[in-house]
């Protein structure tokens, strides 16, 4: 089951009249403190795919749908769902994998500057005849709310799923000890088995669909048949420490983003998408909408039917010509 929200951008009852919106205009012509987040120079890496086409000839007038994952995952998190979207809405979705994760470089840098260049790059690259429309989840989700600010005229559409413009405190209690238990596992204790690595991450995490997902970052190693990990846990580490993941490096002064529609998917068992965090969100999207579905923070992959419900709806209703 799904919950529409009522509330969309043109009704948020938080107003350029807030305290909140009058704060810092005096931003709106300065940059500086921003950094790079803003630049078209940082240095990127070719990203890894998967296309998924529909059985019969892709409409090309359609736009593509672009999937970026979250923090430990990878272009086959949604493989499923993009299989069946492509043939349901006769359009071809791609599947891509982040830096630093699934089977794409790896480099020192890791922030949503430098996750959103890598995109902008695979898209300029794959030249679509129409804009395409950017899902990302968690991590992904705030690497496409990025683009959309770095990049305005890039995408047709921009679905973010349970995580919004704002610092997220829930990745900073979560993920670090699983970096830690992983690296204690392959790094320290040197496991040679799966199941070993999966013994330790039970020490910090109960759940074992969680530990599972988090074991496809793991592969046996050679001759020895020691465990190794297929991601670089220290890049990944720094940048959890350092809050790149979870921080937010944007300011609404400075850049929103009003070329199309936005939508924010919430599951309703996670805390990644408060209430108070609309404010922000109508901030930065202001032709926005949300939907709630009843899932935890993996919204995607635990309720798969509800979310293509929402997603279809919502993009084949915005491709009919309402707000677009």
């Amino acid at each position: 089951m799904f919950r529409k929200i009522v509330l969309t951008g043109s009704k948020a009852p938080f107003s350029a009249n807030s305290a909140r919106s009058i704060r810092s205009y005096q931003y709106a012509a300065n940059a500086d403190h921003l950094g790079d987040a803003l630049s078209h120079d940082i240095e990127t890496v070719p990203l890894v795919f998967d296309k998924h086409e529909p059985k019969s000839k892709p409409q090309t007038e359609k736009s593509p749908f672009v999937f970026l994952h979250g923090i430990f995952g990878s272009r086959s998190n949604t493989r499923t769902v993009a299989r069946q979207l492509a043939n349901s809405m006769e359009r071809n979705v791609y599947c891509v994998d982040l830096r630093n994760f699934g089977d794409s470089p790896h480099t020192e840098r890791l922030d949503y500057p430098s996750l959103a260049a890598d995109v902008e790059r695979f898209v300029m690259e794959q030249n679509f005849a129409q804009k395409p429309i950017f899902v990302g989840h968690s991590m992904g989700a705030k690497t496409v709310m990025a683009l959309a600010l770095r990049r305005p005229e890039m995408p047709k559409m921009v679905v973010s799923v349970d995580n919004a413009p704002v610092a997220t405190l829930a990745v900073q209690s979560l993920f670090p000890k699983y970096i830690r238990q992983l690296r204690y596992s392959l790094e320290a204790e040197k496991r040679t088995k799966m199941s070993e690595v999966d013994a330790d991450l039970a020490l910090v995490e109960p759940a074992k669909e969680i530990r599972q997902f988090i074991l496809k970052n793991v592969k046996l190693g050679g001759k020895s048949d020691v465990c190794r990990s297929k991601i670089p846990l220290s890049v990944i580490s720094d940048a959890v420490v350092k809050g790149n993941i979870a921080n937010w490096p944007y300011d609404h002064n400075v850049a929103k983003w009003t070329k199309g529609p936005t939508l924010f998917v919430r599951g309703t068992n996670s805390n990644y998408v408060p209430d108070e965090a609309i404010a922000d969100i109508a901030n930065y999207f202001p032709n926005f909408e949300i939907r709630d579905i009843e899932a935890g923070h993996w919204v995607i992959s635990e309720k798969p039917a509800e979310f293509m419900d929402v997603l279809r709806e919502f993009v084949e209703r915005k491709e009919d010509g309402e707000d677009l």
